[in-house]
């Protein structure tokens, strides 16, 4: 394992958990809190070590020591996890396959909810740190985030391949920072220790449930950032992120969480600001600089997984084709999708001009995590059973004892409901319905679309033997069609209308696999459909989730395969059927889904930037399909 990547997952992977200590306590012991936790010390003792020990549950034992064992050829986070229950499923366990793969479509639509929360929430809470400093530029945090965040998301078309190399040093100083903080609390009163203890967790949530079970809701702030960790373990690896946990983020976020508690201990009156107040006095404008670059950074992370989340929804067939531009020629999933871009800039922007406030936010962030790690839980424990064929009764066991922590944390949010943890819901619930609604639509139009296309064999007979159908011109044709047993429109309608066929057709089918990359070993299977001499070929390409389809690239691979004479690939023209959508009587859509689906086609990205095709060589030829 090189160091480099410790580095690098230390400036992508940790930003949002790592920035959590400057919200987490401060959150809990809010007096404007609707269930506010009264300052004691049994309270801050239980509330200390209840943190701890969630944070050592959910992320080191979930994620790092099991989740991330399980990984689809190397790619970790939910839609891994989707694709691997589809793989393992089998027919006997299809029904529960399918409905958790749909809970991994919902807990995918809650991450658009985290990645619109945590910008808002992170920079607000560092920004806010100037109120610690100088109470009368309390007016100024508003607007100054707006304008860092602004800033944030106009760079994002330039990608983050240079900066990303400054972003592992910048978190290594911030975690030495906030540790060192952490010691300076600790010192001032060293019995806080005594918080590392699981007893004072039990002992808070047996005698004071009442309180204990409301402070959850803002205990979960303390592992928002979990689900990176698995997302981006196909960047680092699963030692790179275990090393940096393990050896950096966790021993520095419990100095700070313990570091804070002593401070509250001392004096009460710090549950305003406690993570600044850590500082020395003249250290705490420099904190505050470096706190806004590290929620910058935490913010970079979760806005390049909403591209990758959002590219391989679309890959997987759960959204629209995107105009997914790669900003690294060296990076894999450096990406950037400008729609979703520009929706998550006013989404953020609405959310910190609405809440105004990291407190009045974190009562929303928590329903988006537990949400998504109890749906990892779920699918964790199914996906580990089908895989490793484990005894029941010891996943049994593992899973109930983990999922009743979960479960909590749910039930603690819940009660957020009417004081914000609506929001990341019906974010999530628009998401997923945007999703499944694509989903379905595609399925109703891919099967239109069949009949419409009618027989590939019996339309290759017809040409074969009506040799007065079409006129033959030199040159290759590449048609571009969903699969094999059908033909083209577009390859149709050329035979039909314009009575010609070129000498070398080639009818092309692109499959997505469930699985990151293709071997281009793997990545083509050509088919004479039959017959040698007609000049026609089906050929299969192959890409995984997270790859750029590259159409030209791919057809390179041909000539390695029997091809029935020479193609002229450097000269082909490429051919496109374009499909326009209208609403129809067909029951299988409800009125307001089928509007939804149409409105949803209008930001398909352009079908032949998507491939790569060659401009001066693709032809477009429209057709409708009503729904």
């Amino acid at each position: 394992m090189r160091p480099a990547l410790v580095v690098g997952a230390l400036g992508v992977v940790f930003g949002d958990i790592g920035t959590s200590p400057i919200y987490t306590l401060q959150t809990v012991f809010n007096p404007a809190d609707p269930h506010p936790v009264p300052v004691s010390v049994d309270n801050v003792f239980g509330v200390v070590s209840l943190v701890f020990w969630s944070v050592m549950i959910i992320v080191t034992v979930t994620y790092v020591l099991l989740a991330m064992r399980v990984d689809n050829d190397g790619e970790g986070g939910i839609m891994a996890l989707i694709t691997l229950v589809r793989r393992w499923g089998g027919p006997a366990g299809r029904r529960s396959a399918a409905v958790l793969a749909g809970l991994g479509i919902f807990g995918a639509a809650l991450f658009f909810g985290d990645s619109m929360i945590t910008p808002a929430i992170s920079v607000l809470s560092a920004v806010e740190g100037v109120k610690v400093v100088q109470p009368s530029l309390g007016e100024l945090v508003v607007p100054v985030t707006a304008v860092i965040i602004i800033a944030l998301f106009l760079v994002q078309r330039r990608g983050t391949a240079a900066v990303g190399r400054v972003f592992g040093p910048v978190m290594i100083l911030w975690f030495v920072t906030i540790g060192v903080c952490g010691i300076t609390g600790i010192a001032r009163h060293p019995g806080i220790l005594r918080a590392l203890s699981p007893t004072y967790a039990v002992g808070f949530l047996a005698g004071h449930f009442h309180i204990a079970f409301f402070a959850l809701a803002a205990v979960v702030l303390a592992v928002t950032g979990a689900e990176a960790l698995y997302a981006d373990m196909g960047h680092f690896g699963r030692k790179a992120i275990t090393w940096g946990w393990l050896g950096l983020v966790l021993p520095a976020c419990v100095l700070s969480y313990l570091g804070q508690g002593a401070l509250i201990l001392a004096d009460p009156a710090n549950i305003s600001g406690p993570f600044f107040l850590l500082a020395p006095s003249w250290g705490r404008l420099p904190l505050v600089v470096l706190a806004t670059a590290a929620t910058v950074i935490a913010s970079q992370a979760v806005i390049t997984g909403a591209y990758s989340v959002a590219s391989q929804a679309a890959q997987l067939g759960y959204l629209p084709r995107l105009r997914v531009t790669h900003t690294s020629e060296s990076t894999i999933g450096q990406i950037y999708v400008p729609w979703i871009n520009w929706l998550l800039m006013v989404s953020v922007l609405t959310l910190v001009f609405a809440f105004r406030s990291s407190a009045a936010l974190a009562y929303a962030f928590g329903m988006a995590v537990t949400g998504t790690i109890t749906i990892t839980t779920l699918m964790f424990f199914y996906v580990a059973r089908q895989r490793w064929h484990v005894s029941r009764w010891v996943l049994g066991a593992g899973a109930t004892a983990l999922l009743l922590v979960d479960l909590l944390f749910v039930g603690a949010n819940l009660t957020k409901l009417v004081h914000g943890a609506w929001l990341p819901l019906l974010i999530a619930l628009t998401a997923f319905t945007v999703m499944t609604t694509w989903q379905r639509g595609r399925q109703i139009v891919t099967a239109e679309r069949q009949r419409l296309e009618g027989s590939l064999p019996e339309f290759i007979e017809r040409l074969r033997t009506d040799h007065t159908l079409t006129v033959r011109v030199p040159g290759t044709a590449v048609f571009l069609n969903r699969g094999r047993q059908t033909a083209p429109l577009a390859l149709r309608d050329n035979v039909e209308h314009n009575h010609v066929r070129h000498d070398h057709v080639i009818i092309m089918s692109i499959e997505t696999e469930p699985v990151p990359r293709v071997d281009p070993d793997d990545r083509i299977v050509v088919d004479d459909l039959g017959y040698a001499d007609d000049g026609i070929l089906h050929v299969t390409v192959r890409f995984g989730y997270v790859e750029r389809p590259d159409v030209p690239a791919a057809m390179r691979l041909i000539d390695r395969e029997r091809t029935e004479g020479e193609l002229q690939l450097d000269q082909a023209s490429y051919f496109l059927s374009k499909i326009e959508l209208r609403a129809g009587p067909d029951p299988a859509l409800a009125p307001w889904r089928k509007r939804l689906f149409i409105a949803t086609s209008l930001i398909t990205a352009d079908a032949a930037e998507h491939f790569n095709l060659p401009r001066d060589r693709t032809v477009i030829m429209g057709s409708h399909i009503e729904v």
